[in-house]
């Protein structure tokens, strides 16, 4: 009878306890699930149990800092709210919500694509332009207006997500309807599930309106539902890309460009040598690609593949602040972080994401003292 409470969340398992209580399932499960058997997801979280960090004694960790620079930005922690499609459906307008407590945290947030609220009221309502996270599109005069909205916004920094060639099958989206259209019944019983989650019904579905993708006007009607999305998505995303096209990225984005989607020594030299500013390691959280390696497992081959030349920042089963400096321990400049803030934001809204990042940064500052990495200029000896 009694559930999780939003004040007593200590861990992204308790976040995503009160999401599941909260959320309807086709929501949860299109949060919470990966692609196929979920094995990558799997491994991305169990990666981190096989890293250790190695206690240190007798270092002076009086004053601990935990802040990175990239692109020109100052983050407090080194930390990046990934882009997360669809957020606005998890709480009120949501990602203003989830952008405004990023801003909080001193901790950048980056807007998806396919997100409900548009990247104008995002940089608006929060304060402070995201970055934009970008698939290639078939489309490219549609792609240069798109790129041109961001830049007007703000934006600084584009995330091109170059791992969607094609999506992968999530075998709980099929079965929630959330990938396909629904029948008469199955429509019926969404319904009666919407009106026992009254809670998300009320903020979302009264109080949150529009729920139309704010980044897709003029290529999605207002009233189109996920399923629309997604067959917008499997007939538009451009599986022909190659390195190549990052040629025309340069001539209509005047910012920092970061490849996501990395997993491979190859890959990130061939990103350099493009002239990429950033790469994020990443095996799209589990969600594409099932049966491949965990994001933890390739950072170290590639960070002594491109040094320096390049920044490398890393995704994929991160859950506790432990896990953020166990990475920038193996090399990363900064981690991403997608299903902690989305089950946060389900959770509590605005609140409860400033509630969970501010848990990883007290993870983080902890962590390094005891770890005796008093900066992350230094490295603890890893075992």
């Amino acid at each position: 009878m009694f559930g999780p409470r939003l004040d007593a969340c200590a861990s992204v398992d308790d976040f995503r306890a009160l999401a599941a209580r909260r959320l309807p399932r086709v929501l949860f499960d299109y949060v919470d699930g990966g692609s196929y058997a979920e094995e990558t997801l799997r491994r991305n979280v169990s990666a981190f149990r096989d890293h250790d960090l190695t206690q240190r004694i007798m270092v002076d960790v009086s004053s601990v800092a935990s802040g990175v620079e990239l692109f020109g930005q100052s983050l407090q922690i080194p930390l990046i709210c990934a882009p997360v499609g669809f957020a606005g459906m998890l709480a009120r307008r949501g990602e203003v919500q989830a952008a405004r407590a990023a801003r909080a945290a001193g901790a950048p947030f980056c807007l998806s694509t396919v997100s409900i609220c548009s990247i104008e009221e995002v940089a608006s309502e929060a304060g402070e332009p995201p970055w934009f996270q970008l698939y290639m599109i078939r489309d490219r005069d549609w792609m240069a207006q798109l790129l041109a909205r961001a830049g007007a916004a703000g934006c600084r920094v584009l995330v091109l997500t170059a791992d969607l060639q094609t999506p992968a099958p999530r075998y709980r989206d099929i079965r929630s309807g959330m990938t396909r259209q629904l029948g008469f019944m199955e429509n019926i019983k969404r319904s009666f599930e919407g009106l026992r989650k009254y809670g998300w019904t009320y903020d979302v579905i009264v109080r949150g309106r529009p729920h139309a993708f704010g980044n897709l006007a003029g290529v999605l009607p207002p009233a189109a539902s996920f399923a629309d999305a997604w067959e917008w998505i499997r007939n538009n995303f451009d599986p022909t890309v190659t390195w190549a096209d990052l040629e025309f990225i340069r001539r209509h984005w005047r910012g920092a460009v970061v490849l996501k989607g990395v997993m491979c020594s190859d890959d990130a030299r061939l990103a350099r040598d493009h002239g990429l500013d950033g790469i994020v390691v990443s095996n799209h959280g589990g969600r594409q690609l099932d049966g491949g390696r965990a994001s933890l497992s390739a950072l170290p081959e590639i960070v002594a593949a491109v040094g320096d030349t390049i920044v490398v920042m890393m995704d994929g089963g991160v859950r506790s602040g432990i896990h953020v400096v166990k990475a920038v321990n193996m090399g990363a400049r900064a981690c991403l972080i997608g299903r902690p803030w989305a089950y946060a934001l389900a959770a509590g809204g605005e609140a409860g994401v400033r509630q969970m990042l501010c848990a990883f940064a007290a993870e983080i500052r902890t962590v390094q003292a005891l770890a005796g990495i008093p900066n992350f200029g230094a490295k603890a000896i890893q075992t």
